[in-house]
């Protein structure tokens, strides 16, 4: 009789083991997401989000000593026979020394400077009004300052309001404050936050040409915690403007596809002291990034500005660097 063949009969996972395996998944799982949720969606975001369109570069010469006239048509513009009024807007939180910067630099080409600051965060946190406490500093422009104060809403405890629901009604209660400071039709308005300063030749060149666009992103150079560590070009939400009664409107987001290469810095959070970082981290429309109380430890703060890293422990945005 010959022998039966050898059958392989396998073994059945028993169902105690996979129950044990799901209980230990599922809670590592849920721990995963919510701890790691936001680097988790970075990481995905090809998957749910289409990259932004491409901007449209537009060269920026720059020679000292060089005539107005020849630059303007070095861009295809032509040179005016007397200069825009100039307008810089800005709504302020608590960078005093950036503001002192900026202020300084752009000085010879402003005709006022718009400053908007309210008596809350964007969080809802009662804040000092810091530019009012310290106009001393600012005395070398006084004359040009127009400084208007937000009446902020306090956040009370399970409130959830949106941050930036009150960013938007301060970005709208500047278009106000622009009227009272007396823009007028085709003056150049430069809306950008504190820390993204538009460089001196790039408003004497917007301010002395016709032919310009009428709104155009500023690409500024992206510097981290300090001018001494630069980053990338990565920086265009700044913009410039022809001012059009009733149609421009004060805004911080994608207005247009042309951006002027090589206009100016952006520092961010470039602060002197601890505590202003973490004032920042808690104040403005991205604070629910500090998704643990020990995000603000002085020590961890100053570990991760020294090393390099992201305050907030973030992957980077895939299409920040992938546009």
């Amino acid at each position: 009789m010959a022998p039966r063949p050898l059958r392989f009969i396998p073994r059945r996972t028993p169902r105690k083991f996979l129950l044990i395996v799901i209980l230990i998944l599922v809670p590592i799982s849920f721990f995963g997401i919510f701890n790691h949720g936001q680097k988790i969606s970075y990481f995905f975001r090809p998957l749910w989000d289409n990259p932004p369109p491409p901007f449209e570069h537009l060269p920026h010469y720059y020679a000292e000593n060089m005539s107005m006239d020849h630059l303007c048509r070095l861009h295809g513009w032509s040179v005016r026979s007397e200069p825009r009024r100039v307008f810089d807007a800005v709504i302020f939180s608590n960078e005093l020394d950036l503001l002192e910067i900026r202020w300084h630099e752009l000085n010879p080409y402003i005709t006022k400077f718009v400053i908007l600051e309210a008596n809350t965060t964007f969080t809802g946190i009662p804040k000092p009004l810091f530019f009012a406490l310290n106009q001393n500093r600012f005395a070398f422009a006084e004359g040009k300052i127009v400084h208007g104060v937000f009446p902020g809403r306090t956040s009370t405890t399970g409130s959830h309001e949106d941050p930036f629901v009150l960013e938007s009604e301060q970005r709208g209660a500047m278009n106000g404050l622009l009227l009272h400071a007396g823009i007028s039709d085709d003056d150049l308005l430069i809306m950008s936050d504190t820390d993204e300063i538009p460089s001196p030749h790039t408003v004497k060149l917007l301010q002395w040409c016709d032919g310009v666009p009428p709104v155009v992103h500023l690409e500024l150079r992206h510097y981290m915690y300090s001018f001494e560590f630069p980053v990338d070009y990565s920086s265009w939400r700044a913009t410039a403007h022809l001012y059009r009664p009733g149609r421009t409107h004060y805004r911080h987001s994608r207005q247009t596809d042309l951006i002027l290469s090589d206009a100016g810095w952006h520092c961010s959070f470039c602060f002197h002291h601890l505590r202003e970082f973490v004032f920042k981290m808690t104040a403005y429309s991205h604070a629910d990034r500090v998704r643990h109380k020990e995000y603000l430890d002085y020590s961890r703060i100053q570990k991760i500005i020294c090393r390099g890293d992201n305050l907030f422990d973030m992957l980077p945005e895939e299409y920040t660097f992938g546009s």
